[in-house]
């Protein structure tokens, strides 16, 4: 027998603490037509939209103008303005609408991309270069010569404009989401079983951009009768799209093994034409990231390519390549920081500025960390004491309120400032700007099967684990994070994962 679960709209409170009230078909009380369904997807989606084109329009155009001026003396723009022949006035408006039309073209404002992950600032940067290769290309073929290298620095910090335009509005997106707003609204079919895991996944996510009005979950196959498997299913297509436009649904999501039979998605698409719910797809898909996945029809069968992963070659070239002069740079940089760190630890305790540990890396190899001792000098001795309250979780220890834990260690642990030596073993090699928290020896000795596995490359000064709660997150649910990136790791990943290490040091969470 299937199960129904609708959501009615989330009170104002369980709003603004950003969570999801899950609410069973016996709680749930029809709402009237008038404030059934708030604004839906859609809605807020060509209104956010709109915002980004108006928003793009004026920064392209302000750039246009800047490039322009770059010719004019300072003292004479006005007249070298009134002076522009209006064929140079067409081109510029000609370029702009261009450059316009390609971040449509590469997908910069598609609902699907905004607000969530990577891809909108990588089409945004793929989209601007495109319109500077072409205009290259003009140039060079009416033989009008190429513009100035001021006017090039002016177009080429348009795009950064562009970027920081994008990243604002999408703190601004954020803001809304985590009052409710700005959400898509879905209805979840599949077994229980994979319809909680995908709950789980979306609920208090703010990428993912969903509320969940409602569910119908079919029992799992090992709880389900044996016998004709057509009579095992209580709902078909059909009662799945009138549930969504009952609820107002923006989207349907069938989550993984869905237990509907083959034809199910083939009939649910034809049952939601017309309609204004899009059909998506969740597969775990043993948690392989877009970049891995190529799809491929063959006469009506469409093959899925997952890319194995590689631990050697071209990108591990590069991703060494950029550990090497990030973390040169950032040593000269940060060594008035590290003096006064220095002093500031040598004061407050007695002992040494500096803590070294011994760490397992890559392939099981052990090196010596180094940090900036945060707790007493005989801190070792005294864990045997504190061993019965262990607040951690798996195989580490941690303790909110270690007594062990200096004054000066406490400010600089909130910070992460204790980490920042491990900048020369980044540069050594030992270790990488990015990557999976490096493991102590008696922690690897502890890992279990797949476990191991985020032993194939190299530990990281951050990475998922810092910027996703740090010490607040379970052992199961650090793992599953640094199995995820060790799978599917990018260079472009590790620049966001960066990005957004600056913030948590700012708003730390989870750092004790």
């Amino acid at each position: 027998m299937s199960e129904l679960r609708k959501f009615p709209p989330l009170p104002q409170t369980d709003r603004e603490r950003g969570h999801l009230r899950l609410v069973e078909a016996a709680d749930f009380h029809p709402q009237p037509s008038s404030t059934r369904h708030p604004e839906s997807g859609l809605v807020w989606a060509r209104t956010y939209q709109t915002k980004l084109l108006l928003t793009d329009a004026a920064i392209i155009a302000i750039t246009m103008i800047a490039a322009l001026i770059t010719r004019a003396e300072l003292t004479r723009i006005p007249q070298f303005l009134a002076g522009v022949n209006p064929l140079m006035w067409l081109g510029l408006a000609g370029m702009a609408l261009m450059w316009l039309a390609l971040l449509q073209i590469f997908h910069t404002r598609d609902r699907r991309v905004i607000g969530a992950g990577p891809n909108e600032y990588k089409s945004l940067i793929t989209a601007s270069m495109t319109v500077f290769g072409l205009l290259s290309i003009t140039l060079l073929i009416v033989e009008a010569g190429f513009p100035g290298k001021a006017a090039v620095l002016v177009m080429a910090s348009g795009v950064i404009v562009l970027l920081a335009s994008r990243w604002l509005w999408r703190r601004w997106l954020n803001t809304q989401r985590r009052l409710g707003r700005a959400l898509s609204r879905a209805v979840v079919v599949g077994t229980r079983s994979e319809v909680d895991y995908v709950i789980s996944r979306i609920k208090g996510n703010l990428s993912a951009a969903f509320a969940v009005v409602g569910v119908l979950a079919e029992p799992d196959s090992e709880h389900s009768p044996k016998s004709d498997s057509s009579a095992r299913y209580g709902f078909g297509p059909e009662r799945v799209a009138e549930t969504a436009a009952e609820l107002g649904a923006d989207a349907v999501i069938v989550a993984g093994d869905h237990g509907c039979g083959n034809d199910f998605i083939r009939n649910l698409a034809w049952q939601l034409e017309g309609t204004a719910a899009e059909l998506i797809l969740a597969s775990r898909l043993a948690n392989v990231a877009g970049p891995r996945i190529h799809f491929r029809p063959v006469e009506g069968l469409p093959l899925i390519h997952v890319e194995i992963p590689q631990f050697e070659g071209g990108k591990h070239v590069v991703k060494r390549g950029l550990d090497i002069v990030v973390s040169a740079l950032a040593l000269v940089i940060l060594s008035p920081l590290f003096l006064l760190l220095i002093m500031l630890i040598r004061w407050d305790s007695p002992g040494g500025a500096f803590f070294s540990q011994v760490r397992v890396g890559r392939n099981l190899e052990t090196f010596r960390m180094f940090k900036f001792r945060s707790m007493v000098t005989d801190a070792s001795e005294k864990l045997a004491e504190l061993t019965d309250k262990n607040e951690g979780s798996g195989v580490l220890f941690k303790m909110k309120n270690d007594p062990r834990v200096t004054a000066i260690g406490r400010f600089i642990r909130k910070y992460s400032l204790d980490e920042l030596p491990q900048i020369w073993n980044v540069l050594k090699g030992e270790m990488s700007l990015v990557g999976p928290r490096p493991p102590l020896p008696n922690e690897v000795r502890a890992y279990k099967g797949k476990v191991n596995r985020r032993m194939y490359i190299k530990p990281g000064l951050t990475g998922m684990w810092q910027i996703n709660g740090r010490s607040d997150l379970n052992w199961e649910d650090s793992m599953r994070l640094d199995l995820y990136y060790v799978e599917n790791w990018s260079v472009v990943g590790d620049l966001v994962i960066m990005w957004r290490t600056f913030k948590v040091l700012i708003h730390p969470v989870g750092a004790y």
